[in-house]
C-alpha cells in the first residue's frame, strides 16, 4: 500500500486534488480500484497537508444488489463512513432500454447518481478508482473507436453540478493495485452486471498487455507524453 500512498501524494501534488475543508466522495464499486482507493485515502487523512473529510458511496443498481456486508464491517472497522445510493439503473439500461451495448448509459447514468449522491451527503468533491492503465485503455478506445487522441483528466470540474471529480490513482499501475488489495484482505465484491468482464474495454487490456511484452517501458513513455505539452506535433 505504500506504493499506492505514494502515487496519490505525488497525484495530489502535481494536479491540487485535495485542499483543507475538503469532504470527498469515494466512489466505492466493489471491484479491487475502488476498494483499494477507499483504504489509500483513508490512511492519506493521516499524512496529508490537507484536512479533510471523506465518505464511502456505493451505487445499488437496482437490478443486482452485491452483497456489501464485508465493505460495511471494513468501513466502520477503519472509521470511514459509508453509504449506499439506491437507483434503478440496472432496470432502465437491461430491462427497460434492453440495451445490446450498455456501457455508455449505465455509465452516463451511474456518474450522475454518484455526483447527485456527493451533493445530498454535503461532498464537494468525488474521488474514481481509475489508475494509468484506465488512463492507457481510454487513449486506444479514444484512437480506435473515435479516431482522436484523448483520455480522462486527473481533476474534472462538473460545471452543472458544480463539483470536482479527482482522480488520486492516476500514477499507480493495475497489477500494483492487484498486489495491494491481495497483501491486505481488502474486501472486493462481484458488481451483478451482466456485462461485466465482456466491455471493449477488456480488448484494449489485451492490446496493451501485447504492446508492453514488446515494448515494456511503454507506459513510461505515453505518461511522458501526456505530460509533455511542448512537443506534440499534431497536424
Amino acid at each position: 500500500m505504500k506504493k499506492i500512498l505514494g502515487c496519490v501524494r505525488r497525484a495530489d501534488e502535481d494536479f491540487g486534488m485535495i485542499s483543507d475543508g475538503d469532504k470527498i466522495a469515494v466512489g466505492v464499486s466493489g471491484g479491487k480500484d475502488s476498494i483499494a482507493l477507499l483504504y489509500a485515502m483513508r490512511l492519506y487523512q493521516y499524512f496529508s497537508k490537507a484536512k479533510f473529510e471523506m465518505v464511502g458511496v456505493t451505487l445499488d443498481m437496482g437490478l443486482f444488489h452485491p452483497d456489501t456486508t464485508q465493505l460495511q464491517q471494513f468501513c466502520v472497522e477503519n472509521q470511514i463512513p459509508y453509504h449506499v445510493e439506491k437507483t434503478e439503473i440496472g432496470n432502465i439500461v437491461f430491462e427497460i432500454r434492453k440495451e445490446s451495448n450498455p456501457c455508455a448509459l449505465c455509465s452516463n447514468l451511474k456518474r450522475g447518481a454518484l455526483h447527485d449522491a456527493a451533493i445530498s451527503l454535503g461532498c464537494n468533491k468525488v474521488a474514481l478508482g481509475h489508475h494509468f492503465d484506465d488512463v492507457l485503455e481510454t487513449l486506444m478506445m479514444s484512437l480506435l473507436f473515435e479516431g482522436r487522441f484523448n483520455t480522462f483528466s486527473p481533476v474534472t470540474y462538473m460545471d452543472r453540478k458544480k463539483i470536482h471529480v479527482i482522480r488520486p490513482m492516476v500514477y499507480a499501475y493495475e497489477m500494483e493495485i492487484m498486489g495491494a488489495v491481495k497483501r491486505h484482505n481488502l474486501p472486493v465484491f462481484k458488481s451483478g452486471c451482466p456485462a461485466d468482464g465482456v466491455t471493449k474495454r477488456e480488448e484494449m487490456k489485451d492490446i496493451v498487455r501485447n504492446i508492453v511484452k514488446e515494448y515494456p517501458d511503454f507506459k513510461e513513455r505515453v505518461l511522458t507524453a501526456l505530460k509533455n505539452k511542448d512537443t506534440q506535433k499534431l497536424w
